[in-house]
């Protein structure tokens, strides 16, 4: 008869992490108040939470607020030539944020 016949756990899992997660692995234990390593592990593994983000609508809105940028900086650029700031260019900028914003909003809905 085997000795892991006679055990309550008698899987073994091993995985590798480097020596700053060991460290990071090793703070949380002790903040948890939990003294055995395996018991915290299992504990971690089985009730712990993993938050999948998906990141890829973050890069559309990155790449229209850069657009939008552009465009304010050519009418700050415009506005510093001329020593004055056109109520259309004032306009433009107001509807430019709306459009920062409605993107955000609609990203933000979408991953919730």
């Amino acid at each position: 008869m085997s000795l892991l016949a006679n055990r309550n756990r008698p899987y073994q899992i091993k995985f590798n992490v480097t020596e700053e997660e060991k460290a990071l692995i090793d703070k949380k234990q002790g903040q948890s108040g939990i003294k055995s390593k395996s018991a915290f592990y299992r504990k971690m593994i089985i009730d712990g939470v993993v938050i999948n983000t998906d990141v890829s609508a973050l890069k559309d809105v990155t790449v229209a607020i850069n657009r939008i940028g552009n465009n304010v900086n050519q009418i700050t650029r415009r506005a510093n030539q001329n020593g004055r700031v056109y109520e259309e260019d004032i306009k433009e900028i107001s509807e430019k944020m709306g459009e920062i914003w409605l993107l955000l909003k609609s990203t933000l809905s979408s991953q919730l």
